[in-house]
């Protein structure tokens, strides 16, 4: 969608179509005997009055060009295309919504309000492929059920699928708009056509009114859950969509693109980083539905709702004996019993299905079959209110995505790596994707999924955290990575590769979790194509004369604790002086300064290491791990793997983990890391991948030696 709102990026081969006014030059069409997609819908009567309503929108509000012009032009464009009739019923719901007195054009009290109708019925009907060739949507290659598709529309709105298990031809977008089932992947030059039997119109409603809805309703499913969200105060939260101040700044060009980044490794000379359109607000709610409740002898719509499910709270020891907490009826507050369950429940980003978890480039996983899972991936995230960590994991053998899951696996030198068992108290809660009671379209701000099992930040989950090494992807530190579709984006165009995350203090404080200093710039680079033996592939740059400081999850008990970065290294990279502690504006030295040029293909450099390359004798090996750890640093772990052939594994010489910091850390605290570039270096890099939480009784077991993967 940027190229629509910049110049020279719709061009054929003889000349732009776009000049700097944005209008199209109408010469430069295709003339040939296919059919563009609007040739092809001007030649068909049963989308006249799709074609009125596109010759009439224009593509922006600093444009002159219609819609219309544009799907006439050279591009890359899915188009769900209303029929005449579902056109006509949309405007027939306009008048039982009593927005005009009757279904038709002539009945909008002003132009400006039949405009915006207008933009509803395009915008959300086209997804704009940009520049690559095959970006556009056979329905052989849509999402699988009740996922999003990977690009949004020309409204910025992603939409959903729904593949009905009992209508296998039958499709629908956005739960309700159905794909009429002959007049689908209609093959036009500059893209693909879809016939829609209702208009895709998304209401945009919040998560706060969509609940409110439901209770007003005394709607079934998750009527107690709701009830309880709206005791504890949580509707001024769960309203929130967008930060206002940051549109309003993107939209008057204060907040630029990175052009020419001159970045030194992974960009050339002249790349963009394009910065985010919009800052978004999202939350994904993890719910017990109403039958739970009525088997646990609760009614959920009981007047005395409230009281009961605070004595189900205490009587089920759904919480953790070092938690300090009230249970009076001041269900607000951050100390109430109640309140801390139901926000455990919360994450304060929206979640879509496909996202719950990322099966990218673990061991055992090829991209090639999608579906076959193979070692256990996971993530870690905090929570809404009280900062408590949160885990979602799935594997080959969890048949799903689950909370709070710990299993046993095949975790030796030479072992699989996957899930073997699981204890009958470890196995967590299913998040339950297609269950029929999951939310994942209704709201703009919020999914939510039903679960199987009560969650909660008992003793057991704390313990069972505590006793695995918690290795979190650094862009899970920042909501606004998922909400604005930023994190690992299954796109390769250049808008979606480099992202440019603005400047704390030249423009604004994109990340409410990281600070920036003024002589540096901060990439994304979401290497979905590459071959990277990066967690997920995708990493972070903090480049120029950098100091960056980042918020960290919070540890589940108190105890010692290894906290370690992980590296790959090369000789282009920087040299930063690490800072660790609770008061982010005191914050003590941690280590000696983190080199990241320290590459052990260099002898010298694995010498310093101890990094010595994997033998066939098990016993040697454990040795070299003890004498690199000894020095502060160890292997990469053996999880990640990469299939472009070359050994990008545990035995990278450039893939290091380094130790900086064994200390006593506390779940009551908040935890800062911050680097600070200790060289006057205008192109180098500093690199970041994934951070380790590894208590004593892991890395420090006479018993069981810390595992390699």
């Amino acid at each position: 969608m940027r190229r629509l709102f910049n110049t020279l990026l719709l061009c054929l081969a003889a000349g732009c179509v776009w000049n700097c006014t944005e209008s199209i030059d109408t010469s430069a069409r295709y003339v040939f005997k296919e059919e563009t997609i609007m040739s092809y819908l001007e030649k068909h009567p049963a989308y006249s009055s799709y074609v009125d309503v596109l010759r009439k929108v224009n593509i922006s509000k600093r444009s002159d060009s219609k819609v219309s012009q544009l799907l006439s032009a050279r591009g890359v464009y899915t188009v769900f295309a209303p029929n005449n009739e579902a056109i006509q019923k949309y405007l027939e719901d306009l008048v039982e919504e009593e927005l005009i007195p009757e279904p038709s054009w002539d009945a909008f009290p002003s132009e400006h309000k039949a405009d915006s109708i207008r933009k509803v019925i395009v915008f959300n009907s086209i997804i704009d492929g940009g520049d690559e060739l095959d970006a556009f949507f056979y329905t052989s290659n849509f999402p699988e059920d009740k996922d999003e598709f990977i690009l949004g529309t020309l409204n910025d709105k992603k939409l959903s699928v729904r593949k009905p298990a009992n209508k296998p031809d039958s499709i629908y977008i956005n739960d309700d708009c159905p794909v009429n089932v002959k007049e689908r992947d209609i093959l036009a030059i500059n893209g693909i056509i879809h016939q829609m039997e209702k208009v895709i119109a998304p209401k945009d409603i919040t998560a706060a009114s969509y609940i409110q809805q439901c209770l007003d309703e005394k709607r079934d499913g998750f009527y107690a859950c709701f009830r309880v969200i709206q005791a504890c105060g949580l509707f001024d939260t769960l309203s929130k969509v967008r930060d206002e101040k940051y549109e309003e700044l993107y939209q008057t060009g204060q907040i630029p693109d990175l052009i020419g980044m001159q970045v030194s490794y992974g960009f050339a000379e002249g790349d963009i980083g394009y910065a985010p359109k919009h800052r978004l607000y999202g939350f994904t709610i993890f719910a017990e539905p109403d039958d739970f409740w009525r088997e646990q002898g609760i009614d959920p719509a009981d007047p005395d709702l409230l009281r009961k499910l605070t004595q189900w709270i205490l009587d089920n020891h759904q919480y953790s004996d070092d938690d300090k907490f009230t249970t009076d009826n001041n269900y607000e507050s951050e100390d109430n019993l109640l309140n801390q369950w139901i926000t455990y429940h919360i994450l304060p980003m929206r979640i879509p299905k496909g996202k719950l978890v990322f099966h990218v480039n673990e061991y055992g996983y090829n991209q090639n079959r999608p579906n076959v899972y193979a070692i256990p991936v996971y993530e870690y995230y905090t929570t809404l209110g009280k900062r408590r960590l949160f885990k979602l994991i799935e594997s080959k053998a969890s048949n799903g995505v689950y909370i709070n899951r710990f299993p046993i696996t095949d975790n030796g030198r030479r072992g699989t790596g996957e899930e073997i068992g699981c204890d009958e108290k470890k196995v967590g809660s299913l998040v339950d994707t297609d269950s029929p009671l999951a939310i994942l379209s209704d709201m703009i701000n919020c999914n939510i999924y039903p679960i199987d099992a009560p969650i909660s930040y008992n003793d057991e989950v704390r313990d069972n955290l505590q006793r695995e090494r918690i290795r979190f992807d650094g862009m899970s530190l920042f909501p606004e990575a998922m909400n604005n579709d930023i994190r690992l984006k299954k796109a390769s165009e250049e808008r979606y590769k480099h992202v440019f995350i603005p400047n704390t203090v030249r423009h604004y404080n994109y990340f409410e979790n990281m600070q920036q200093n003024a002589l540096m710039n901060f990439v994304y680079y979401n290497a979905w194509n590459d071959d990277w033996c990066n967690l997920h592939r995708d990493e972070m740059k903090a480049v120029g004369r950098f100091e960056v400081m980042f918020k960290l999850p919070p540890v589940p008990r108190r105890g010692t604790y290894e906290v370690r970065y992980k590296v790959l290294a090369n000789g282009k990279r920087g040299v930063a002086q690490v800072y660790f502690g609770s008061d982010p504006e005191k914050l003590p030295v941690a280590g000696i300064p983190l080199d990241l040029t320290m590459d052990c293909r260099n002898d010298v450099t694995a010498r310093i290491v101890g990094w010595e390359r994997d033998t066939e004798d098990d016993d040697y090996d454990a040795e070299v791990d003890k004498k690199m750890r000894n020095n502060g640093y160890m292997k990469g772990p053996k999880s990640i793997n990469s299939n472009d052939g070359t050994e990008r594994d545990y035995n990278d010489r450039e893939n290091i983990r380094h130790i900086f910091v064994r200390q006593t850390l506390d779940p009551n605290e908040t935890y800062y890391i911050k680097l600070k570039s200790v060289l006057e270096e205008e192109r180098k890099e500093f690199y970041m991948d994934f951070i380790e939480y590894c208590a004593k009784e892991i890395y420090d077991n006479p018993e069981k030696p810390e595992d390699i993967w």
